[in-house]
């Protein structure tokens, strides 16, 4: 009776199997069905999260080209004077130095008055566009604004690092150095 029992379990695994199997056959041919519509799915699917993905890097990229052509335009406009101003303080130092001559007569008086109200309208101008003079004499040397000629020896310990002379003016646009003032430093 045992024998007849695992003669009835073997074949009743044996026909469970041969069942499992044909019903695992009948279901993957319905999903090789159903497969290429599936495949065509998730393919479309692929390609419409890729093209998500593009979309939003191109629409980060042209905010981010918005923002620095905005922020060049401003940079534009704010220094828009400096080739202008570096081109006219060579000739504004050399009626500064025309200052320094000695004059006698009334001509030369007259002359002198006339190159200072020329110079007095130019800085005015210069401060109009946002051009200041780099105050230099007396403050501690910063070579970020001024550029030394020479060396001087210190009447004190406090005037060393300190800027003795300046010997041409320096300008700056905004917070731009247009001209580092030359100086002579204390040691």
């Amino acid at each position: 009776m045992k024998e007849k029992n695992e003669e009835m379990n073997s074949r009743s695994n044996e026909e469970l199997e041969d069942q499992i199997l044909e019903e695992e056959t009948a279901e993957q041919a319905e999903v090789n069905e159903e497969d290429p519509i599936q495949a065509e799915l998730e393919q479309t699917k692929q390609q419409l999260s890729e093209t998500e993905d593009r979309y939003l890097r191109l629409q980060a990229e042209l905010a981010n080209i918005q923002k620095r052509n905005q922020r060049d335009r401003e940079l534009a406009t704010r220094y828009r004077s400096q080739d202008l101003a570096k081109n006219l303080l060579p000739a504004l130092d050399n009626m500064e130095r025309a200052l320094t001559i000695q004059v006698e007569d009334e001509a030369g008086k007259n002359l002198k008055k006339g190159i200072e109200m020329v110079i007095e309208s130019i800085d005015q101008a210069l401060k109009s566009e946002g051009i200041e003079v780099i105050d230099a004499e007396g403050k501690p040397f910063d070579p970020n604004y001024h550029e030394a000629y020479t060396q001087v020896p210190a009447d004190s310990e406090e005037d060393s690092g300190t800027v003795a002379q300046v010997f041409e003016k320096g300008y700056k646009l905004h917070d731009r150095v247009l001209r580092a003032a030359k100086v002579a430093v204390y040691q």
